[in-house]
This record gives structure tokens, sequence and C-alpha cells, in this order.
């Protein structure tokens, strides 16, 4: 009898052991507001050491998430929240966040992430006024769409990663490593073959692309929105179609979510060409892979894209 109760404690002994080596391992429970930064953790992180869940949909305004109940379980239970921080969440997250009521992810811990912080973010108004439309106190909060942006993101969530799971922390630096060399790499190939494309102007629907447009030497200074946030009206489309024309700006660049037959009917009158661009891998087919993937269907799309605009200019009588 006493042996058999020996081998019986032994068993739950090692069952213990177990269950303590296992949550010793647990991967890294990790919130990214939107798919970029979630790519950027699954870079990062790996499917073996971290669990990355994403709120907004990559097809999705990121400015008006629909703050559904099941975001709060996931806040609840995360380690590590990865956001902007430079307001793009601001009309969604902080009941989200209220309501989770998880003290790892509170302003200041080390479990809050917010990607903006130590970045130089562009167009900073001068003045607060709601009626110049939805504008951002910090800055565009659209940085991501920089690759060197990106690369700073990425360290952010890297020395996130090292501190709470410093056992890991050598797989996490090689994994910035490796995702480093690969977007250096690919940054030489697209600002060559964005180079002859210099100083083009190019129409956007929604201002979400001046990182991307300084980043790669184009101009993106008009808008089918007469103000950030505020819908296109016939008075000002007629403005655009106007400039266009006068300027023979020939690509019109439109999101997943914003209305295409607004697009569409500045493209008819203008002869110009709608491209499909999304900030967030996933947003088009094609970029479902991650970061860099998104960023060379971006680049690729719109160099095809003017070196058919540019031919045709050529042969015109």
């Amino acid at each position: 009898m006493n042996t058999k109760f020996l081998f019986l404690k032994m068993i739950l002994a090692v069952n213990l052991l177990s269950g303590l080596a296992v949550s010793s391992h647990a991967k890294l429970n990790v919130v990214a507001t939107t798919p970029d930064f979630g790519a950027i953790a699954r870079e990062i992180g790996g499917d073996d050491l971290v669990q990355v869940n994403v709120l907004a949909k990559p097809t999705e305004d990121p400015h008006f998430v629909d703050p559904k109940p099941s975001y709060i379980v996931k806040l609840s239970k995360a380690d590590i929240l990865i956001e902007g921080g430079a307001e793009l969440e601001m009309g969604w997250m902080p009941p989200l966040i209220d309501g989770a009521r998880n003290s790892k992810i509170a302003l200041g811990k080390p479990g809050r992430v917010l990607c903006a912080e130590g970045l130089a973010l562009l167009e900073v108004p001068a003045i607060l006024d709601r009626s110049m439309g939805d504008i951002h106190a910090l800055g565009n909060p659209h940085f991501m769409t920089d690759p060197m942006n990106a690369r700073q993101t990425a360290k952010r969530i890297c020395d996130t990663f090292s501190a709470l799971d410093q056992e890991h922390s050598a797989a996490y630096r090689q994994r910035l490593e490796d995702f480093n060399k690969r977007l250096n790499e690919k940054m030489q190939t697209w600002k060559k073959q964005m180079e002859p494309f210099k100083g083009k102007s190019l129409v956007a629907y929604h201002n979400s692309w001046p990182y991307f447009a300084k980043c790669f030497g184009v101009k993106i200074e008009l808008f089918l929105e007469p103000k950030p946030g505020i819908p296109p009206t016939p008075a000002h489309l007629v403005e655009v179609i106007s400039t266009m024309k006068q300027e023979n700006i020939g690509i019109i660049i439109v999101e997943p979510y914003q209305n295409r037959k607004t697009a569409e009917t500045v493209a008819e009158k203008t002869n110009a060409t709608i491209v499909e661009f999304s900030q967030y891998p996933g947003g088009v087919k094609g970029t479902e892979v991650g970061y860099i993937e998104l960023i060379d269907y971006l680049v690729n799309t719109l160099v095809t894209a003017l070196s058919k605009e540019r031919l045709a200019e050529e042969h015109k009588p």
C-alpha cells in the first residue's frame, strides 16, 4: 500500500512539474489594434513564442472600427497591447480598454506599446480646429506606410517581448535582425523602382499616404475628400477633376473601405487609372503574408500603373 501511495505521489509531482514547465514557456498573449502591427509582432515573436490577435480587419476603416464585446475579452487576457498611439484608434479603443480592466496593458505599463513614440510624425497641426476635418493633435497617424517607421516599430515590439520574456530574448533579437535585413534589401529595390517617377503627382481618397509619398518621392496632395474624414461632395469633385486635367494626374489611390464608385466617376472624367492600395496586410489580394509583402505589392502595383501612364503619354498624337 505504501509503495502504491509513493508511486501516486511521484506521478502527481511529475504532473505538477510538467505544468510548471508549460506555464513558464507559455506564449505571450499579444493584441494588436491593426493588422500592420500584428504582422510585425508575428515576425518578431514567431508562432512558437507569441499568440497574436488583431482587432481591426484589414479591409476596415481604422478610424471607425466596430468595438465588439469579444474585443474586451481578448484585451482582458492580453500580456501586451500594441497600438499606434497617435490617436488613430481614439474613437473606439478607450471603452474597450476600460472594459477589459487589465492592469498589464494600462498606460505606462511594460505591456502597453505605443508605436508612434519616438517617431517624427508629419502634419502636426499648429492649431486644433475641427472645421478642418478629422485631424489629429499628434500628427498624421498613418506612419506605418513608411518602411523606416516600421523598422522602429519592430524594434519597439522586440524590446517589449524581450523584457517580458527574457528567456527568449535572443530569439526575438535574431528575428528582428532577420526582419531588418530583408527590409533593407527590399528598400534598395523599391527605391530603384520608384526613382523614374520621382515628383509624380497622384490622387488619394483620404490623406493616408504622406509617409509613403515622402519615402518614395511622389506627391499625394489632392484628395477626393474635401477634408479628412468628410465625404466627397459634388462641388469638391468638380474641383478635383479640373485640377487633375490641368496637372495631368492619372492615378487615383483607393483603399478597400472607401467608396469605389466615387473614384470611378472621377476616373471616367479624367481618363485616370484606379490603383487598389491598402495600409494593411491582407487588405488587398496578395498581401496576406506580412508587412514587407504589403509594401512590395504597393510599390510594384504603383510602378506598373505609372509605367503604363507614361507609355500612354509618350504615344499621344
